[in-house]
């Protein structure tokens, strides 16, 4: 890897993804599909999140086409690159390809507060 991950440095690689490659605006994660994450596609997400590489990065909104199935068993390459950067917003478009073949297509909305987003939900007033 080129770059310092800055994002998500918890994360789970064994559920969300290894990331292989990062640079500034793009990110390669590679996934092992398992038994545990079936039905789940946290491994598009993460891709995304680690293109921005910003320690305050929230999805804000995301459309995904599934053009394949995926089975346990299957490994996964996600790769993301950020393709506009509006402000704090950021377009993200992911690629989920397995054996080099696109198995889902997502475009992501990708926004960087200035702090953690559970410490600006908070001093925002209620309705």
């Amino acid at each position: 890897m080129s770059a310092d991950q800055r994002t998500h440095e918890k994360i789970s690689p064994q559920l969300c993804g290894r990331a292989e490659e990062l640079g500034a605006g793009h990110a390669k994660v590679v996934l092992d599909a398992s038994q545990e994450m079936a039905a789940d596609w946290r491994g598009l997400i993460y891709a995304a999140m680690l293109a921005v590489n910003e320690p305050t990065v929230v999805p804000a909104n995301a459309t995904a086409k599934f053009l394949a199935p995926v089975v346990v068993g299957d490994r996964l390459e996600a790769e993301a690159t950020v393709e506009q950067t509006d402000g704090k917003k950021r377009s993200v478009k992911v690629t989920v390809r397995r054996a080099g073949a696109a198995v889902m297509e997502g475009e992501f909305l990708a926004v960087v507060p200035d702090g953690h987003i559970l410490d600006v939900a908070r001093s925002r007033p209620r309705a």
